[in-house]
């Protein structure tokens, strides 16, 4: 199967509405990441079939939960989910933030070839970074425990904003030492994946 018949049917798999041409965008992000991944090393993963499952439809998993406004992706790494959402979310204004120089360099090259307006990355430390405007969602996908993501974040989150936090299993310890408003746990469904995937929602 290539891999835009296993996006294709990953996305039909999932109920997710996304065009062909958004597609198509999709997968010449993951080109892009392979390329640049043999010598910036940006992931772990190397393997094309598995980049689509693990890398594009896990990040696309969280699409239904993501409404119109502004989002922070922390520790973005090599853009997900964050460029993910930006390709598929014209609408949304995307900001990716890392520590590590090479992965912005990549993320802006991404921007650059991708023509992708609505994304806007950072190279900073999220404790230090001071925007003009603040965020509505917050996400982070294997950024750190929950307690130190919020710590970290908790300055940069609008009044009536979540926190998405991508999980494997449920983080029941995690979740137990959090002081926040209100917690949700909303199990992922990710095509071709066996493992267990959850998305914890906080709001302050």
């Amino acid at each position: 199967m290539t891999e835009a018949s296993l996006l294709a049917s990953g996305i039909a798999q999932m109920g997710l509405d996304v065009s062909r041409e958004t597609q198509e965008k999709l997968l010449a992000y993951m080109a892009l990441l392979q390329k640049w991944n043999k010598v910036y090393n940006l992931t772990a993963v190397r393997e094309p079939s598995e980049m689509v499952t693990l890398h594009l439809l896990d990040s696309l998993s969280v699409l239904p939960f993501i409404k119109a406004g502004n989002l922070l992706d922390v520790g973005s790494g090599g853009g997900l989910p964050g460029i993910v959402v930006a390709i598929v979310k014209p609408d949304l204004q995307v900001t990716t933030i890392d520590t590590v120089q090479k992965k912005a360099i990549f993320m802006r090259q991404v921007k650059g070839e991708l023509g992708l307006e609505n994304l806007d990355v950072v190279h900073a430390r999220v404790e230090s970074y001071q925007p003009k405007q603040k965020f509505e969602v917050i996400i982070s996908r294997a950024f750190s425990e929950l307690a130190l993501f919020l710590k970290l974040t908790k300055h940069l989150l609008a009044e009536n904003g979540a926190w998405l936090a991508m999980k494997g299993q449920v983080p029941h310890a995690e979740l137990e030492i959090l002081d926040v408003n209100s917690k949700k746990i909303i199990p992922l469904n990710v095509a071709g994946l066996q493992a267990e995937r959850n998305l914890v929602v906080l709001k302050n």
